[in-house]
This record gives C-alpha cells, sequence and structure tokens, in this order.
C-alpha cells in the first residue's frame, strides 16, 4: 500500500479532484493550486487503477507544456517537488523527459514534453496512454487538445484490465477572449468571422467539464468607481499553502491587464516581450469587412515549412497589399498541407489570378521521409512553389515593417482581414522579441520561436518574393504584380456607377 496525503484547500479544486468527467479543465489565478492538484491526480489515477493479472496496477500518462525551458523550469520542477527522485525513483532527463515511478503494486511511467521540440510532438502522436495533463493550456492550440484525446485509454492493454480510467486534465491561467477555452466553456460566445466547420469543434462535448477558481484580491473602488487597490479575497483557494503577504506582494508594480490575468483570474492579454512590430494598430491595419478575392490579380503565398506548417495568402492591387487567409497547422507533412493549401486556393480564390507561392528557402527536411524537398512536393500537387529570395531574418522583418508604415493614396498600404487571427495577434504582441535574463531591458536580437512564428514567417516569405523591403540579396528577380488598368475597378461589385461606395472603396 502506498501512502500519499494531499487535500486540496477549496471547492473549486475539491470538485475537480472529485469529477470521473472525459475532459476537465482547471482555471485559476497564480498560487491557488491547480498545478499541484493535477500533479496529485495524475499519481491518484494510478492508485485507483485496477490491478491487472499480475499483481500491478499499471498507467501512463503524459504531462505536455508549451516549449521546453517552461516545461523545465516549471512543470518538471511542480512534479520533483511532490515526487522527488530520493523517494520516487530516478529521473531520466534526456529526451523524452520520463519518470519511472515503482511504489508497492504501482507502476506509473510519466512522460514530459514540449511543443516547440518536434520529436516530442511527433512521440505524443504516437504513444498509448491512459491519460494526459495539459499545463497552461492557453498556450495549446485546440488541435493538438483533439489530438491529446486520440491518444488517451490504450494504456493498459484490454488483456491486462484495461485503464480504470481514462481522460485528460488541464490547467491554466486566463486565456484571451477568443481562445478555444473560454469559448467552449460557455463564457463567450463562437465569433462571428470563424468557418461553420471550425465552429462545430468549439462547441462543448458532453463529456468535458470546466472549473473556474475565485480571484485571489478583490478591487477596491472609489464612489467614481475607480480602482483605488486591492485587497486579498476571503474567497481565494490554496491560502492554507501560500503566506497571506503572498498576493498583495504580487501586485505590487504590475499594470492592471497583468493583475486582472494572473490574480483576478480575468480573461485577458499580457504582452511578453517586445513587439516585433509596434508600428502595428488594428484600428489601422486590421479591415472592418471581410476582404473579398480581387478576381484576374494575382494572388500571393507565403509558407512556412516543418511540423507546424503556415501559409499566408494575399493580393496587391494598386499599391495595396490585402491579406485575406491565413492556414496554419499542427503536426501536418508538407504532403498534406500542400493539398490542404491547394484546395482552399481552388475554392475560395478561384476567382484570384495566377497563383504564385514563396517559401523557406531552407526547407524542414526532417518531415520528410525521401529526398523530395518541399517545393517539389508542392509542385507536384500542381502548386507553382519557389524559394523566397533570401532567409535574412533583417529582411524578411524590413519586408513587412515596410508596408505597415506606408499609406498608399490615404489609406494604410498593408489591410488584414480579421479572419485571420493568429496572424493578428502576432502582430499585436504574441510575435515578440523575448526578454533576456539579465538585468535591465534587453532581448533577443531574433524573435522568439512560439505559436506565432510560423504564420509570420510565412508573411515574410509572401512580401519578401513580392519584392517588398530592401534590395534583395541575391539576383533572383521577384515576380512583377499585374496592375489593372485605372479606369478597371477590381474590387466593384456591382455597376460602374453606383451611388453608394462599394465594400472595398471603404477598406
Amino acid at each position: 500500500m502506498v501512502d500519499f496525503k494531499y487535500k486540496p484547500d477549496g471547492d473549486i479544486l475539491k470538485g475537480f479532484m472529485k469529477d470521473d468527467t472525459f475532459f476537465r479543465g482547471i482555471r485559476g489565478p497564480v498560487g491557488s493550486g491547480k498545478s499541484v492538484a493535477c500533479c496529485v491526480e495524475v499519481f491518484r489515477r494510478a492508485l485507483e487503477q485496477e490491478k491487472s493479472p499480475d499483481g500491478v496496477r499499471k498507467s501512463r500518462w503524459a504531462i505536455i507544456r508549451n516549449t521546453n525551458p517552461q516545461l523545465r523550469t516549471t512543470t518538471i520542477k511542480t512534479w520533483l517537488d511532490w515526487f522527488p527522485e530520493s523517494d520516487w525513483g530516478k529521473f531520466t532527463w534526456s529526451v523524452p523527459y520520463t519518470h519511472n515511478i515503482k511504489k508497492g503494486d504501482v507502476e506509473l511511467e510519466v512522460l514530459f514534453l514540449a511543443l516547440d521540440r518536434p520529436e516530442d510532438v511527433k512521440k505524443l502522436l504516437s504513444l498509448e496512454l491512459t491519460g494526459i495533463w495539459i499545463n497552461e493550456a492557453r498556450e495549446i492550440p485546440k488541435s493538438i487538445i483533439d489530438a491529446c484525446t486520440m491518444r488517451v485509454g490504450r494504456y493498459p492493454s484490454m488483456r491486462d484490465g484495461g485503464p480504470s480510467w481514462t481522460g485528460v486534465i488541464a490547467d491554466t491561467n486566463a486565456p484571451e477572449e477568443d481562445h478555444w477555452w473560454p469559448i467552449m466553456s460557455g463564457e463567450v460566445p463562437i465569433p462571428d468571422h470563424i468557418p461553420r466547420e471550425q465552429a462545430k469543434m468549439l462547441v462543448k462535448p458532453t463529456n468535458w467539464r470546466f472549473y473556474t477558481q475565485p480571484s485571489g484580491m478583490v478591487e477596491t473602488k472609489d464612489e467614481q468607481g475607480e480602482i483605488q487597490g486591492y485587497v486579498p479575497s476571503k474567497g481565494a483557494e490554496n491560502q492554507k499553502n501560500m503566506m497571506k503577504s503572498y498576493y498583495p506582494n504580487l501586485v505590487q508594480g504590475k499594470t492592471k491587464s497583468w493583475i486582472d490575468v494572473y490574480v483576478m483570474n480575468r480573461l485577458g492579454h499580457i504582452q511578453e516581450g517586445k513587439p516585433v512590430y509596434p508600428m502595428f494598430a488594428a484600428e489601422v491595419h486590421v479591415a472592418k469587412e471581410e476582404i473579398p478575392v480581387a478576381a484576374n490579380v494575382p494572388l500571393y503565398v507565403g509558407v512556412d515549412f516543418g511540423l507546424t506548417p503556415a501559409a499566408v495568402i494575399g493580393q496587391k492591387v494598386r499599391g495595396r497589399w490585402f491579406l485575406q487567409a491565413e492556414i496554419v497547422a499542427i503536426d501536418m507533412g508538407i504532403v498534406r498541407f500542400s493539398e490542404v493549401l491547394r484546395q482552399e486556393l481552388a475554392t475560395r480564390f478561384a476567382a484570384a489570378g495566377e497563383v504564385i507561392i514563396y517559401g523557406d528557402p531552407s526547407g524542414d527536411f526532417r518531415a520528410q521521409t525521401d529526398e523530395s524537398t518541399p517545393f517539389h512536393i508542392m509542385r507536384g500537387a500542381g502548386l507553382r512553389a519557389f524559394p523566397a529570395p533570401s532567409n535574412s531574418v533583417d529582411l524578411r522583418l524590413e519586408a513587412v515593417s515596410s508596408q505597415l508604415t506606408k499609406m498608399t493614396e490615404g489609406k494604410p498600404a498593408l489591410l488584414i482581414d480579421r479572419r485571420c487571427t493568429q496572424l493578428i495577434k502576432g502582430f499585436e504582441g504574441g510575435y515578440a522579441y523575448k526578454r533576456m535574463q539579465v538585468s535591465g531591458e534587453r532581448f533577443d536580437d531574433k524573435p522568439d520561436k512560439n505559436m506565432f512564428s510560423h504564420v509570420h514567417d510565412a508573411a515574410q516569405y509572401l512580401f519578401l518574393g513580392a519584392g517588398e523591403g530592401r534590395a534583395l540579396m541575391n539576383s533572383q528577380a521577384p515576380a512583377t504584380p499585374t496592375v489593372a488598368k485605372r479606369d478597371f475597378d477590381v474590387f466593384s461589385r456591382g455597376p460602374a456607377r453606383r451611388k453608394k461606395p462599394g465594400l472595398w472603396s471603404r477598406l
């Protein structure tokens, strides 16, 4: 018998722990005990696993975090605080990080995986697991969550009795309002711009449940409703395991947006790092209406390869760039991605002119099973694909920033369709220079590789391939955009003479 004691401090934590629902998510402020509860839940389920014929309680879990540094410094640290090597067995620090626990009749294998390591993503999608814990789910795309639900319930095998319980648990700080978590939990409606098929994937299944913990502090306001300060919340959870001064000290020197997300447990966005494009302004560069396809005007596509491929699609008309679509995939090879892109171009963009695709000159050959390059594969799918003229980060960034700061005929030279959500979030600060672990305001000289970098790399290849930015570093001449005759309005959807300006003239 294994002696292990843990008592959750708070009604929401207790409810989360007692629940047997297939998918359970818990959202709360920092210090609310949600990560510890998930650690304990993994082990508790191992204790409750029925014995196999050989008398052993067998289970296998995967614990997922967005990046390897976060996995090592936060998730694994919390796990080893509760299950130290000295008491629970040696921890394997080679990839994939693994903790094999053998205590009494319990055999628990725990694998720790980071989504910024392609080998970890590939391994996740091949594992046979009892359960999965997703740590800080606000950083994880919905496609990964869906993939996780397919990997659980597979261990132990049915000849060993099968898992007594199987499922996915997740914890998170408050995400943004348009994140899949608040949409599926019913806190916000499904945005109108999301396609119907995608919207179906955001309807909460009957075997999913979300828990929301109370805030750590309470606002104090004056007679006009202005916030004057914060006092500790009597309803905050996990207080028995924290100093009374924890939250009062935490809010000192923090912005309201930071406090709202990390202490008040409110939906919102925290800008981390230094934005790559500080000149971006959503009210200027994001179209208020959906951008239609300009008939018979060339279409430019930028593509970033790898296991998280992305594409950005746009047109240049009379000196202005219109980015109309993005395609962002997770764990999709170039063969499948080429087909998805081809279908999108053949349907939504059928009325456009010639299609020219520019991609990462180096490609990503790790995803390939033969000697074919990504460009060979795309051409085999009937797509005109070429390497971008340069892979210089400086040139790529300038190719984009030059359009953000330019006006054409009194209008912004770059306009983005509001359905390009990942691209827009990246422009708003998600695509950023990472703060260096030194004193002062110092940042890396290259943008951080995160969930927004792939789609932004694609946009950079589009602009660089189309000839924007400074003089290119090689002799390859970019394709020249076709310019419509001045007396022909490619954006017009009605007669040449109309009383009201059409959609495109308003953009």
